[in-house]
């Protein structure tokens, strides 16, 4: 059963608690599992109740087309006197993300049995850092190791790639949304194209890449994308540039890195960088 995002955890556990006490049961014939939505974007609506883009741009949100109207500046005028005001202090149509891994444990105790995190249209590396952080947070609140330590750590991780800040949605009780103040990301990190995959030496584990765009340099943490390699960040411990051992590659050069996983000619090659 997938539950809306307006609940309460207090509500989400009475639901969890009525299908145990009545013993609700599915077509498997195993009791009904809850699903929540855990971590991503939320929409200012009441979910599936908002047709911004489908009347500006007869593209409905609720086929997946949304046109993200909620995220842009707007000028509000009174169209009998004219005055206009510019909202300009926060994007008031545009919530925060969702996030829920600073209160996992209570949305485990509350009976949440599946957690739904946002990669539909995503960078494989938002849904790897995401995925990743969100695993270990739910192994740990299962082996008792979940503590705020970890928690602080698992934020600061999810704080690197696209979001628009993070709020807990009205899962704790909390009745009004939390808006963006800035158009865009607040990721602390962003990626810079460098380059794409050339060649892959098997035996030796070692990938050429094409050098196309900014130079990359000993200690830079790179990251390699591609259909089946995903998403892998790796820190560049050296690297070798006409077959010498070289500080830095630039535009126009080519040059081996060692990496632990296989590299192919779709797989393209950035920098990361702190904004």
């Amino acid at each position: 059963m997938v539950l809306s995002r307006e609940l309460s955890l207090r509500q989400v556990k009475k639901i969890s608690e009525q299908i145990q006490k009545e013993q609700i049961k599915g077509p498997s014939g195993e009791l009904v599992k809850l699903e929540i939505f855990g971590h991503g974007a939320l929409c200012m609506a009441v979910s599936g109740k908002c047709y911004l883009s489908l009347h500006s741009h007869n593209s409905s949100a609720n086929r997946g087309a949304c046109k993200q109207n909620c995220r842009k500046k707007y000028t509000v005028i009174d169209q009998e006197s004219g005055f206009e005001i510019e909202i300009d202090n926060e994007y008031m149509m545009s919530p925060k993300d969702l996030c829920t891994i600073n209160f996992l444990d209570e949305v485990l105790e509350a009976g949440v049995q599946v957690l739904k995190i946002e990669g539909r249209g995503r960078a494989p590396e938002y849904v790897a850092t995401f995925i990743k952080a969100y695993r270990e947070a739910i192994d740990s609140w299962y082996n008792g190791t979940y503590s705020e330590q970890k928690v602080a750590d698992w934020m600061e991780r999810l704080s690197t790639v696209y979001n628009r800040g993070f709020w807990s949605g009205y899962y704790l009780g909390q009745k009004l949304g939390e808006w963006s103040k800035t158009s865009g990301s607040q990721a602390t990190q962003k990626k810079v194209y460098v380059g794409k995959g050339v060649h892959y030496f098997p035996k030796a584990g070692i990938a050429e890449f094409k050098i196309e765009a900014y130079d990359i340099k000993k200690g830079d943490k790179i990251l390699i994308t591609g259909p089946s390699t995903g998403a892998r960040e790796i820190e560049l411990e050296e690297m070798f540039v006409n077959d010498l051992d070289s500080e830095r590659a630039g535009k126009g050069d080519s040059c081996t890195i060692k990496v632990p996983f296989r590299v192919r000619l779709s797989d393209k090659l950035y920098k990361i960088v702190n904004v």
